[in-house]
């Protein structure tokens, strides 16, 4: 029970709806100070300002939840990541408590979100449900196609009426993006290889390449205002090789592993960019 309880310290879900957070230039240099200086310029290479703000954000989660499961000081933390980009924190032997503390973080629209796990793989993707301005729903879906499974795309284009169709599309598309996520690859991945099944949207699975994972377990929750966000979580086996040799362990006796499995999955709690910086966050009552 007492594991069970520490590991529970280590299934973190965090969310910061950035709509309202319009800084000064002056607010915004003094927020991106936290970050260190090598992780700046994928801050600043964002022309636009509302991709800086969710670039930004999204690395202020990420030390900000270190800072607070780990009790690692902000100037400790060292952040890396894969040749495919998979962030990863550097900790020698700071983790003992979890065998294979890792975050995934994203971004889309109004919101940036933060998931951590302490010995499954994790994977966190956020989608904002946009209408297409210039073509139809079902000309927009046509350029992904061949990202879904013949099964997954007669789910969609039977879905009902167009707004139906799209929701549905873009369920889909973020489970995939999660479950590939977590492993520690991206798009180039073949995302028709990974086929998930549902019951309504609830005790989703995921097979890959026709085969079942049954190590896996997915969420799919509505974060509001047109949003979705979608959880996986997994067995460090299934990482990719430069990912795998950032993990501490990748093999666990059965026992163990289904205890991290089934860890609840707590809900998402909102946080303020003030929170994420440690001089404002001493400040906040």
């Amino acid at each position: 029970m007492g594991l069970c309880i520490t590991m529970e310290r280590g299934v973190q879900r965090w969310v910061v709806d950035i709509s309202g957070w319009d800084p000064s230039s002056q607010d915004f240099s003094f927020a991106l100070s936290v970050l260190p200086s090598v992780e700046q310029p994928s801050v600043t290479r964002f022309v636009q300002m509302e991709d800086r703000k969710r670039a930004l954000v999204s690395r202020l989660l990420q030390y900000a939840l270190v800072n607070e499961v780990l009790a690692i000081p902000y100037d400790e933390i060292i952040i890396k990541r894969t040749l495919e980009g998979k962030p990863y924190l550097e900790c020698g032997d700071v983790c003992t408590d979890f065998p294979n503390f890792n975050f995934n973080a994203s971004h889309h629209g109004d919101y940036v979100a933060i998931a951590s796990e302490p010995l499954c793989l994790v994977g966190v993707d956020i989608v904002s449900i946009v209408i297409p301005q210039k073509e139809t729903v079902i000309e927009f879906i046509q350029n992904f196609s061949s990202y879904f499974s013949s099964f997954e795309w007669d789910s969609i284009v039977n879905a009902g009426t167009s707004d139906d169709i799209l929701i549905e599309f873009y369920r889909y598309w973020c489970l995939k993006e999660a479950y590939v996520k977590a492993i520690g690859s991206g798009v180039a991945y073949g995302l028709d290889r990974v086929e998930f099944h549902h019951s309504c949207w609830t005790n989703i699975s995921v097979n890959v390449e026709g085969k079942a994972m049954k190590e896996w377990r997915f969420w799919l929750l509505e974060l509001g205002k047109g949003h979705l966000v979608s959880i996986a979580r997994g067995h460090p086996r299934s990482a990719t090789e430069s990912y795998m040799r950032t993990l501490k362990q990748a093999e666990f006796d059965e026992e163990e592993y289904h205890a991290a499995l089934h860890l609840p999955n707590v809900r998402f709690v909102s946080r303020t960019v003030e929170q994420l910086i440690p001089e404002l966050k001493t400040k906040i009552v």
